[in-house]
């Protein structure tokens, strides 16, 4: 699996859990899925 792989796996596996009412303290789950899926969005671009 490639590294994009694993952060779009990622991003969707935070994305669902910021869906769930999971009382979480200091920080967004979906806010952090949103940025790991931009991460995996630019990967190629930034590795270039």
């Amino acid at each position: 699996m490639s590294v994009q792989a694993f952060l779009y796996v990622i991003a969707v596996i935070l994305l669902v859990l910021a869906a769930l009412p999971i009382p979480t303290r200091g920080f967004s789950l979906g806010m952090l899925g949103a940025a790991c899926a931009l991460l995996a969005y630019a990967w190629p671009v930034i590795t270039a």
